[in-house]
């Protein structure tokens, strides 16, 4: 089940980049084509940007004209994915990378013009200190928060370790504002969920690769659940945008067997490169189905597609995203950095993992309707012989269409509805809920009761008819209020169709795992 969120800007912000692949190992530079062209498109550059400073009707900013306009311009001719990062995007994503700052651990948004708590962390000072999804930030150390956007309130949560900061909140119906100190400490981000569906099921959620702990992360997590008693895996690559090469190839190769082909890369600059999976104890005797959908890309692709070649798992849900170019991190002056695609991605079998971007606009690239049909003219074979199909991402074994939503919850989501009215529902006392608590007549009568009076339009045939779904929603909002995000998932998870259709459809994954242990017995015994 897949739950509206508010637009989330965490403490450190994403942007397109968080599509990126980023590898840093060095690369080997080219010549450029032609000394002379290049002195030439130069020098119209700089004769350019000297009439614009001389002659335009404001004061121009170099920085702004660069930063914003020469440099990203220059990229955008190249494909989607090379970016540039001023020094605050670099410093955001080196920092989202260690997956570690120093600061109180809570993403914050806006919402209706307000700096609004979305999510405080899990035990964190945030958390410990008592502020929770819905306060409304109005002031930090006595500095008022009208005017600000998130990142001007980020940088003043942020701090020096075991150092107080003082968050003055104001909760729906109250009058008062309240002022609370919560002390800095170091904000340990965690992007790996793990926990059991059902005896011998586990399920591993993996919301990222952009951080440097997410391999052992994981392995941290399985160890928790002890791994010599799964029985069966459903690992969520869902939403799951990608991030760090290392961390892919150590997830996929987890579940390996030692010396098998994660992912190869190959470009102008560099000779192929292969990167194999490393022997560990575990992880290769129990079935697997992996979720994914068309938001799955780059790290999560390299992942499913390796597990898919080597018939290691059963894979449902939607043709992934088709993000297969590699990112060179190359840091410039000033602390700014170039991400410059150098090279293209392959899965195991020889699939190009990167869809088609020629002569399509940046708009249509990220957000058009694409065709999901399987690439015919890039067809592949598994280890046991099965086709696959690359060039557009990766081709689930089995489809899943997630449920549209219809008029009724378009409407209530738009408004966000549950959100404000989750404001109210606790407005007059800390959020404290049961761990099975579920909305009950009362609160869904509170619900419909204030949809009225917010004039948030809807039929009575319509709440009745869509009352599940309601309680849904309602349930994952309060609980992320009083248990906290990860419960309210979990909650969310264990009642998700997709998962239960993974459960469902362990015995394809163990039939898989069966076949492909047979053809290589009969392939090693020629």
């Amino acid at each position: 089940m897949r739950f509206q969120k508010v637009a989330l800007i965490a403490v450190a912000c994403a942007g397109t980049a968080g599509l990126a692949l980023v590898y840093t190992a060095p690369t080997r530079a080219l010549a450029a084509s032609s000394d002379d062209d290049m002195a030439k498109g130069v020098k119209a550059m700089t004769d350019a940007f000297t009439l614009i400073e001389q002659n335009f009707a404001d004061p121009v900013s170099s920085e702004k004209a660069f930063y914003e306009g020469a440099i990203p311009g220059m990229l955008r001719t190249l494909d989607p994915h090379s970016n540039f990062l001023d020094p605050n995007e670099f410093r955001d994503m080196q920092r989202r990378q260690r997956a570690q700052y120093f600061g109180v651990g809570m993403e914050i948004t806006i919402d209706e013009g307000k700096v609004v708590v979305n999510r405080p962390f899990p035990d964190s000072p945030a958390w410990n200190a008592g502020l929770r999804r819905g306060d409304i930030i109005v002031a930090v150390d006595g500095h008022a928060t009208d005017g600000m956007d998130t990142g001007d309130v980020a940088n003043m949560l942020r701090g020096p370790r075991a150092t107080k900061v003082s968050v003055t909140v104001r909760r729906q119906g109250g009058n008062t504002p309240v002022t609370l100190s919560v002390t800095r400490d170091a904000i340990q981000t965690s992007y790996v969920d793990g926990f059991w569906l059902k005896p011998g099921i586990a399920y591993l959620g993996i919301s990222t690769f952009e951080s440097e702990n997410i391999a052992d992360d994981m392995e941290a997590v399985l160890q928790t659940l002890g791994e010599t008693s799964i029985t069966g895996l459903v690992l969520d690559l869902r939403e799951n945008p990608g991030g760090l090469l290392n961390e892919a190839v150590a997830v996929g190769g987890h579940f390996l067997r030692n010396g098998q082909t994660v992912v190869s890369h190959r470009g102008r600059a560099e000779e192929e490169q292969v990167f194999r999976a490393k022997a560990k104890p575990y992880g290769q005797n129990y079935p697997i189905v992996v979720l994914v959908n068309r938001r799955s890309a780059s790290a999560s692709e390299i992942v499913s597609g390796a597990l898919q070649d080597h018939d290691r798992a059963w894979l449902i849900g939607e043709a992934t995203f088709g993000k297969g170019l590699v990112q060179g991190q190359f840091p410039l002056s000033e602390g700014a950095a170039l991400l410059l695609t150098i090279a293209h991605y392959y899965t195991p079998s020889g699939r190009l993992i990167q869809r088609d971007y020629q002569h399509r606009s940046f708009f249509d690239y990220y957000y058009a309707g694409r065709n999901d049909a399987p690439n015919m003219q890039d067809v592949k074979a598994t280890d046991s012989g099965r086709k696959v199909y690359g060039g557009g991402g990766i081709t689930p074994d089995e489809t899943y269409d997630p449920p549209k939503a219809n008029p009724f919850e378009r409407r209530l989501l738009a408004s966000a509805a549950f959100f404000h009215f989750g404001s109210q529902y606790f407005s007059d006392r800390l959020p404290a809920l049961a761990s099975n608590w579920t909305p009950d007549t009362d609160t869904l009568d509170r619900f419909e009761a204030y949809l009225k009076t917010e004039h948030i339009p809807f039929e009575e045939g319509e709440f009745t008819s869509n009352r599940q779904w309601v309680k849904d929603q309602l349930r994952w909002e309060l609980y992320s209020r009083a248990l906290g995000k990860k419960a309210a998932d979990r909650a969310a998870i264990e009642a998700d169709p997709e998962v239960s259709l993974a459960i469902d459809s362990m015995p394809k994954a163990q039939a898989l795992f069966q076949q492909v242990q047979r053809v290589l017995a009969r392939r090693a015994a020629r």
